[in-house]
């Protein structure tokens, strides 16, 4: 799972499929980047400092992304309507 975030009157969060091509129906909008960096955290996304480093240069830069590690129900609702 793959996710994508900028910054656009707040920060948008989109997730796409490992292919890097299929969206996944949720979509998420928060006003913080501290809000971005507590989702990737509690998705497994920050496996090394080097990972956390480019989190913070996208956030810096107001775009970035990068793969999580999801758990089963973590996926669940991120493709439900």
């Amino acid at each position: 799972m793959y996710l994508s975030f900028q910054f656009r009157d707040g920060w948008q969060c989109q997730f796409l499929e490992a292919d890097l091509q299929t969206p996944l129906p949720k979509k998420l909008h928060f006003a913080s980047s501290g809000k971005v960096v507590e989702l990737v955290e509690r998705a497994g996304g920050f496996i090394d400092q080097e990972t956390r480093l480019m989190v913070d240069q996208g956030i810096a830069m107001g775009r970035g992304g990068l793969f999580l590690q999801l758990i089963e129900e973590q996926y669940a609702k991120l493709t439900m309507r």
